[in-house]
Order: structure tokens, then C-alpha cells, then sequence
């Protein structure tokens, strides 16, 4: 049982993270887009909802609109206020057939932060067995609107955890050395550097101890890596790495462990929608981290 200066410190914690968030209430932030333009909805999301839900063409827009606006209300991240959610990334990874061969042949997967479930709905429509899919986010919230997105809760058959990466009580924990691949798309970089360590450590600890156990994901990264204010991320501060600092910290985790990571990283250029509130210095990194 937790004690009363514990549970004291996390209510505390949470009070002081909702109240640096910015107000939902405010869609004058430079992320924030009233609404759905082609440009922002890509190909195959449109493609997934269409086929995979069965929500005719014509009216996927404005269902895509109502879903995002519930969830900004939740919390106005960047990536719900821009339609993010619905830039599809796990497939367009080179690990992305050898993740659906491995999920093919009874190995696990967790979508680590995965808001509506999005890219386990394209792991499924591609053929992979939602079975062997687990899914887990902060806020149990976005995972009942990926129900009513995708309008698939009487058949997917992914497991789903609300749970937070700080918490040792959370389900997360009975979960170590669960999963051989855990996909960490635009998580990692909601914390400064000590939290983002604590947190990847964490990560970590849910792979297989096995060699060839990985994480695959993408974040905001930097040219030259550092520690920024942002207030869209909930603690107001984030650290963004680039490949060389991004393996120097997995070296330290690997250590802290006593297990050899090997990463795989590289810096790419982001669309102009994202300088309203980036510099010229901010970077996408994509990273690979193997089980040596």
C-alpha cells in the first residue's frame, strides 16, 4: 500500500501537470486546426477507415472532426489538434514487414502511448492477429474513442491498458519481459532528459530479455540536442536528441541494466505546419533499439 506522502506527492504532481497544460478551451495555439484539410488526411487513413470501419467516403471527415474534437477536450496535445493521429507511421518503417511476420508467427506487441489505437487498426487490416497486440495509453479516454473511430469494439481483439510509466502499481509492471517489440511513436520526447531516461529504462524492462527484443518509434528531435521549454507537452519541458545523443543515453540504459542495446537512428526533415511552434534547429528522429 502506498503511503500517504506518496499518494500526497503524485495527487500534487498530477494538480501542477494540469494546471501548466494549456486550455483546451484555447484553439488559438499554433497547433490547433479547426479543420480537416486533404493535405492532413493522408491517403491511407483515409483508406483504413473505409475499408477497415466501413465509414462511407463521404463521411469520414466530419466523423474524423467530431472524434478529434472529444479528445482535445481530454487534453490538447499537438498531434490531436493537428490530426496527427491520423499520419499513419509504423508502416512506413523498413522494420514494418518484419514486425508483421513477427506478430504472424505468435510474438507481442505493444503500442506504447497510443492514443486511438490507430496503428494497431493498420497492423490488423494488414494482417496481422489482433490477439497478439496490446495497446496502452494514459488516458483510458483515447482508448474508448479508438472504439468509436475505428467502430470496431464487438471484433478487435487487442488488449488495452490504461496505465501510466511512472506508476510501479500500474499493470505495466506484471508486464516486464512480455513483449518482444514495443512501438513508441511520439512518447519518448514528452519528458526532459531525466524523465525521458527513467522512462526509456522503463520501456526497456517490458522486452523479452532476448536477443533481437526492439523498439521502434519516432519523436521530435534536434539537429543539436538539448532540453527545450514547450509548454503542448504536459510538464512544460521536453528533451530532443539527436542520433548521437539518443545512443549515448540507450549506452547508459544498457548499462544500467547490463544488457547491450544496439540503435539505429537518423534525423529526418518535418512539413512547414510544424514551425509554428518549432525552431529551425527541430528535427523527426526515427530509431531502431535492439536487443544485442
Amino acid at each position: 500500500m502506498e503511503s500517504g506522502a506518496t499518494l500526497f506527492y503524485k495527487a500534487n504532481l498530477r494538480k501542477q501537470v494540469e494546471m501548466a497544460a494549456p486550455d483546451p478551451q484555447d484553439k488559438s495555439v499554433a497547433w490547433f486546426t479547426e479543420k480537416l484539410t486533404d493535405t492532413q488526411l493522408s491517403p491511407e487513413a483515409c483508406h483504413l477507415l473505409e475499408t477497415y470501419s466501413g465509414i462511407p467516403h463521404d463521411e469520414v471527415v466530419d466523423h474524423i472532426i467530431k472524434v478529434r474534437d472529444e479528445a482535445w477536450n481530454i487534453f490538447p496535445y499537438p498531434c490531436i489538434g493537428q490530426f496527427r493521429f491520423l499520419d499513419l507511421s509504423m508502416n512506413q518503417t523498413k522494420e514494418y514487414p518484419e514486425i508483421l511476420q513477427r506478430l504472424e508467427e505468435g510474438q507481442r506487441l505493444l503500442d506504447m502511448a497510443c492514443c486511438f489505437g490507430q496503428e494497431i487498426r493498420q497492423l490488423v487490416a494488414d494482417g496481422a492477429p489482433s490477439e497478439n497486440i496490446y495497446g496502452c495509453d494514459l488516458r483510458k479516454e483515447y482508448i474508448s474513442l479508438g472504439y468509436k473511430l475505428f467502430g470496431d469494439g464487438d471484433r478487435l481483439q487487442s488488449h488495452f491498458l490504461t496505465a501510466d510509466i511512472f506508476d510501479e502499481s500500474s499493470p505495466l509492471t506484471d508486464m516486464r519481459g512480455s513483449f518482444d517489440m514495443v512501438y513508441a511513436g511520439s512518447f519518448f520526447h514528452l519528458f526532459d532528459y531525466d524523465d525521458q531516461l527513467k522512462v526509456s529504462t522503463a520501456v526497456a524492462r517490458l522486452l523479452r530479455p532476448k536477443k533481437g527484443s526492439m523498439i521502434v518509434g519516432r519523436q521530435i528531435g534536434a539537429v543539436n540536442p538539448g532540453q527545450q521549454n514547450h509548454r503542448t507537452n504536459p510538464a512544460g519541458r521536453m528533451f530532443r536528441h539527436n542520433p548521437e545523443s539518443l545512443r549515448q543515453m540507450w549506452q547508459k540504459i544498457g548499462d544500467d541494466l547490463g544488457v547491450i542495446f544496439d540503435v539505429d537512428a537518423a534525423l529526418h526533415t518535418l512539413s512547414d505546419d510544424h514551425f509554428g511552434f518549432h525552431n529551425d534547429d527541430t528535427r523527426r528522429i526515427r530509431f531502431v533499439i535492439r536487443r544485442a
